[in-house]
C-alpha cells in the first residue's frame, strides 16, 4: 500500500489515475510529477518500486501544497472573502452561488432541498 501526503492509493489503479486521489492532485499534475519523476504512468500501485514512491512523495511535498495545508488555505480565503464583505463572500455567507449562475431555477446544490412556503395545515370544521 504506497502511502503519499496521508492518503493511501488504491493498490490495482493505475499510478497516474491513483495521485488523483490526493486532493490538490488532478490529472495534468500527476502527468507532470511521473514524467518529472521518470516513472511509468502506466505502471499499477501495487507494482511501484519502494524508491519510485519516496521519489513521488519528496516531490509532493517539496513541489505542492496538498491535502490539510490546501483546505486550509482555500477556507482561510473564503473566511477572507466573508470578512471583507464582498459580494463573493455575502454569496458564500448565504450559501448561495458564487459564481454568477442563476438561482430562480437550479443551484439545488448549494440551496439544499426545496422548503415548502405557505403550507398550513387545514382547519377543522366545528358542526
Amino acid at each position: 500500500m504506497a502511502r503519499i501526503a496521508g492518503v493511501d492509493l488504491p493498490r490495482e489503479k493505475r499510478i497516474e489515475v491513483a495521485l488523483c486521489y490526493i486532493y490538490g492532485i488532478g490529472r495534468s499534475a500527476s502527468q507532470k510529477l511521473l514524467n518529472h519523476a521518470k516513472v511509468n504512468p502506466d505502471v499499477r500501485v501495487k507494482d511501484l518500486k519502494e524508491e519510485d514512491i519516496v521519489r513521488l512523495r519528496e516531490m509532493i511535498e517539496r513541489d505542492h501544497k496538498v491535502e490539510g495545508d490546501l483546505r486550509k488555505e482555500v477556507a482561510m480565503n473564503i473566511k477572507r472573502l466573508m470578512d471583507v464583505g464582498s459580494y463573493r463572500g455575502l454569496r458564500h455567507r448565504k450559501g448561495l452561488p458564487a459564481r454568477g449562475q442563476r438561482t430562480k431555477t437550479n443551484a439545488r446544490t448549494r440551496k439544499g432541498p426545496k422548503k415548502a412556503i405557505g403550507l398550513r395545515p387545514k382547519k377543522e370544521k366545528t358542526a
